[in-house]
């Protein structure tokens, strides 16, 4: 009679990339290593340069199996029955808008932009991770318009892009801690300058 088999572990890609979000919410970016992350997975540098190629393309991996999760939320929030598009995207910009100091997602996309220059394989993940967001606002807006919610004017596109970057200029500070930020006033601000660029009331 043959022996049962061996449960087959969970698959080491998302068990690293678990491991490391975990590591990077706890300690920090700076103190996450290779031999260190291999160290609480039991596995050596080595066996995760097999896996990954490189820490760079480790973070990256990370980053976008981090976004995977949130997309799920965003699709959620996007899709509510029964909600206006404001209110659609208030809960947009509140998954987006950075958590606070140490938020790891953010310090993950600082790190990658900060590396992206130097490599062409960062900065095409880098688009293909922000492209759902893009494309999910750009379709909230063209709703917004074509139920008279929002004012028509510049394309979708183009305000979609705008509103990213005025949530991504909110979120570096309050990612990095730098003194004086708060989510609670930051967001706000987001939402005042939405307003004006969509053509509603704030408080609509």
């Amino acid at each position: 009679m043959t022996s049962p088999r061996p449960r087959r572990p969970a698959r080491p890609r998302e068990e690293v990339l678990a491991v490391a979000m975990a590591a990077i919410a706890e300690h920090g970016l700076a103190k996450l290593t290779m031999a260190g992350l291999g160290k609480q997975l039991g596995m050596s540098a080595g066996h995760l340069l097999y896996y990954f190629g490189s820490k760079d393309q480790l973070l990256l991996e990370t980053l976008r199996w981090s976004e995977e999760q949130l997309g799920e939320r965003r699709r959620a929030v996007l899709g509510r029955a029964g909600a206006s598009g404001w209110e659609r995207f208030a809960g947009y910009a509140d998954l987006y808008l950075a958590d606070g100091p140490g938020d790891p997602r953010w310090i993950l996309w600082v790190e990658v932009w900060g590396r992206s220059p130097a490599s062409a394989e960062l900065r095409a993940g880098q688009l293909e991770i922000e492209a759902p967001w893009q494309a999910d606002l750009r379709a909230l807006i063209e709703e917004g318009v074509a139920a008279g919610e929002f004012r028509a004017g510049s394309a979708a596109a183009e305000r979609a892009a705008q509103l990213r970057a005025l949530l991504d200029g909110f979120s570096v500070p309050l990612a990095i801690g730098l003194p004086g930020v708060e989510r609670a006033r930051s967001l706000a601000q987001v939402r005042a300058a939405a307003a004006a660029l969509l053509g509603v009331a704030a408080g609509d």
